[in-house]
């Protein structure tokens, strides 16, 4: 939204170029806009000014700074995600508004104009500091505007993920936005310097480009630049799936996050190794929003746990994974939690979706599956960053003296961890008498089967409908032939980095699936009349949605079958995700 402001500071840079000496001598004399002009005989020659430069530093520091901080106080506050797209859009008008009516336009840049004269009172070194100031006020003005890399940066900062790689889109995006600013600045200013038809048409070509901001303002407000993004190929799209559905992929990045000096070691495990491993040290639980199932809610340190042999368990109470791991670590507490010095197990709690920050929800989707060893949850990623967790369901096995030696990610495996949980019981309490294993039947699927599915704009890989999967509101037509694993979605719905909400009541789902089972996660009020089509026999169930965002059966079956599931969704329902097993 800078262009013109922008455009400005460079030709007012040119202006300072050629007109330095007579503003010192006090005989030079403000042009149209303000912009002080010079005489040929007041003029000399000095060194060329490095003002656009120094703006764009400025700016790129300031655009990074504040687009990080604003993501975390959107978070922090619990704002909308699109406040500050709004907020862009509105200054776009106000911008807009400001280069048709001058005085108007005065009142906008005062605020920057007193920044930008702050320091740079004569010479062109001190007008250079006032430029990287200039730069700094516009960087906060630009941050609304940076929709894509804030829609990113948000959900980074909502999940408290923000690092590094964070840090880098952030600083690359002000770099490549900046960029183009300064060749427009540079080239202005060589138009204004050299053709003087320029100079007698400013009045006109600053209305014109006070017209075409506004209509991009309203072209923003409507969406209209996703439509058109809609309508170009999406080149990468093949790639990325295949190489999200690559196993070797998967393998490799097993573990992934920031590596320090405490959870270095933790590469020394394999995942789900059938014995038992030396990884390091544990590293601590820490930023933990709240506390459940402990005495007064008190916090656990693993510090304080030595002793006991300790389980660690990443999950979030929608994912079906979970849900299908938790009756074995539920039997295992049960089983061994007196067991010689004792048994604990710390369920982190590590939200995939916004609902499940929410404590009250968080404790009715525990409740419901039967958990009552404490659960620490960990709204800030700050305890799934430290232990480099990627996965839902994790299991971080701990000894007596807190070293990790067993390693699961994802479901299954249960009989080889409650062997090692056996053997570090004995261990610590050499003699001790076990009570006999528990015998939970695993329900990790075996065979092929549809991959979990996402609805959000920022994990969705099997989308197979029309128009393009993107961010808004918009009408969707269902595939004519939907593709094994892929869905599609008909009627009118608003999307985004959540999940889908119906917005018409004929909004649908299709799907094909292949598996035994098929669960929805939903949110919202209604009635969602579910249809499963198998070798052309249809299977028909009303799903009433009510009360917090949860998972909910679609299909319960006794065998594995491959069919299309159909879901009709009323408006003001949100769909989140359907997994299979």
């Amino acid at each position: 939204m800078l262009p013109a402001i922008f455009f400005a500071g460079g030709v007012q840079g040119a202006r300072d170029r050629r007109g330095v000496a007579a503003r010192s001598t006090g005989s030079s004399e403000p042009g149209e806009g303000g912009v002080a002009t010079a005489t040929p005989d007041t003029a000399v020659r000095t060194r060329p000014s490095l003002r656009p430069y120094i703006v764009i530093a400025g700016l790129v520091l300031s655009f990074s700074f504040f687009t990080l901080l604003g993501s975390l106080l959107l978070s922090a506050l619990g704002l909308p995600q699109d406040l500050l797209r709004w907020a862009g859009i509105i200054l776009l008008v106000l911008l807009g508004i400001g280069m048709i009516v001058p005085r108007f336009e005065m009142i906008l840049e005062r605020p920057f104009q007193r920044i930008a004269a702050f320091g740079a009172k004569r010479g062109a070194a001190r007008q250079d500091r006032g430029a990287f100031i200039l730069g700094l006020g516009l960087g906060v003005l630009y941050v609304p505007c940076a929709g894509p890399v804030l829609a990113a940066i948000t959900v980074a900062g909502a999940t408290g993920n923000i690092g590094v790689d964070t840090v880098a889109l952030t600083v690359s995006f002000a770099v490549g936005a900046a960029l183009p600013l300064l060749l427009f600045a540079l080239a202005g200013r060589r138009v204004a310097e050299r053709v003087q038809a320029f100079q007698r048409h400013t009045k006109a070509i600053r209305t014109g480009g006070g017209i075409v901001v506004i209509l991009l303002a309203i072209a923003l407000a409507f969406n209209v630049p996703a439509a058109i993004q809609r309508l170009l190929p999406d080149y990468t799209g093949a790639l990325q799936q295949r190489i999200d559905s690559s196993e070797t992929v998967r393998e490799a990045l097993d573990l992934g996050g920031l590596v320090t000096d405490e959870n270095r070691e933790l590469s020394n495990c394999s995942n789900g190794a059938p014995e038992l491993e030396d990884c390091g040290t544990a590293p601590e639980i820490r930023g933990i929003d709240k506390w459940l199932n402990t005495p007064d809610g008190k916090a656990l340190q693993l510090e304080a746990m030595r002793g006991e042999v300790v389980l660690v368990d990443f999950w979030t109470y929608s994912c079906i994974n979970c849900q299908r791991s938790i009756p074995h670590i539920n039997a295992w507490y049960d089983r061994y939690a007196d067991v010689g010095n004792g048994f604990e197990v710390i369920g982190v709690h590590t939200p995939e979706f916004a609902f499940e920050r929410e404590t009250r929800n968080v404790i009715e989707g525990a409740k419901d599956l039967g958990v009552t060893y404490p659960v620490a949850q960990d709204n800030s990623y700050a305890t799934w960053t430290a232990y480099r967790n990627r996965y839902w369901p994790a299991q971080y096995l701990i000894d007596a003296d807190g070293t990790v030696r067993h390693i699961r990610l994802g479901e299954g495996g249960y009989q080889d961890t409650e062997n090692l949980i056996r053997e570090l019981l004995a261990d610590a309490n050499p003699g001790v008498d076990l009570p006999g294993a528990t015998t939970v039947q695993d329900a990790t699927p075996l065979d092929e089967i549809t991959p979990e599915t996402y609805f959000s704009i920022k994990r969705v890989i099997n989308y197979a409908g029309e128009p393009r999967y993107a961010a808004g509101r918009k009408e969707f037509t269902l595939a004519g032939e939907q593709k094994q694993d892929t869905f599609s979605l008909g009627g009118t719905w608003n999307v985004d980095f959540e999940g889908a909400e119906a917005v018409s009541d004929d909004a649908r789902v299709r799907l094909a699936y292949r598996s035994t089972d098929v669960f929805v996660v939903l949110g919202g009020e209604g009635t969602v009349e579910a249809t499963v089509t198998v070798d052309g026999q249809e299977q028909t169930r009303s799903i009433d949605v009510s009360g917090n965002p949860r998972l909910y059966p679609v299909l319960e079956g006794a065998e594995a079958t491959e069919g299309l599931v159909d879901l009709k969704v009323p408006a003001g329902v949100q769909v989140f995700t359907m997994t299979f097993g």
